[in-house]
């Protein structure tokens, strides 16, 4: 029987990945006059690795990478401060959920971001706690991130779901030992999913899972 939920934060709470493409976009467009393709980019996603690969095989100095880094991360800024991000639905579904579950946040967003992205909208007050980019050593497709949670709630991973919308995150949760559910999202509906254990439309399908 399942106690504890462990959500994924951009794509399955917020909608915030399309905004983080399109900061990357036009940085590298910008700063080094290089293109990034959705598939490209989703590959880079999957994997794990960085955007800014491109500019460092092309020989452009670390400094000027560093701060094409810094104004990717100004512009995403900006964009999560401008446009409606909050899916519909998510804050009914976790307030329902949180009657039966304990439930943690564990993504790869910074800790900067993450607050801009949830200032407003209520959804962390559902949750136990918040684990960042910043705390845990290895991100996702690494199982640190996952294995932390379990360690905070105390619980076994057998105890334990994990809700994702992308490869990368289901590949944290396969090698840490725990079930995984995605939930479908058009932005990352292409990528290799073979590993879940669950496939749902949206989170309001949760429940059943559960039961």
């Amino acid at each position: 029987m399942k106690k504890y939920i462990l959500f994924d934060n951009d794509g399955v709470l917020v909608h915030t990945e399309p905004l983080y493409f399109k900061a990357n976009i036009i940085a590298l467009k910008e700063h080094f006059n290089l293109s990034l393709e959705f598939d490209e980019y989703m590959k880079i996603m999957s994997e794990g690795t960085t955007v800014w690969q491109k500019a460092i095989d092309r020989g452009f100095l670390e400094k000027d990478i560093i701060y094409a880094r810094e104004k990717r991360n100004e512009y995403y800024q900006e964009f999560l401060r401008s446009e409606n991000i909050l899916i519909h639905g998510v804050k009914d579904i976790l307030k329902e959920l949180s009657k039966n579950y304990k439930m943690g946040i564990v993504t790869t967003s910074r800790r900067v971001d993450f607050e801009i992205i949830h200032k407003n909208l209520g959804l962390v007050d559902f949750m136990d706690f918040v684990l960042c980019e910043e705390d845990y050593e290895f991100a996702k497709p690494h199982p640190q991130p996952y294995l932390k949670g379990l360690e905070i709630f105390g619980a076994n991973k057998n105890e334990a779901i994990v809700v994702e919308d992308s490869k990368r995150g289901l590949t944290s949760a396969y090698k840490a030992g725990i079930e995984c559910v995605i939930v479908k999202n058009e932005f990352t509906i292409t990528q290799d999913f073979s590993q879940a254990t669950y496939f749902i439309d949206s989170l309001k399908e949760l429940q059943a899972i559960l039961n």
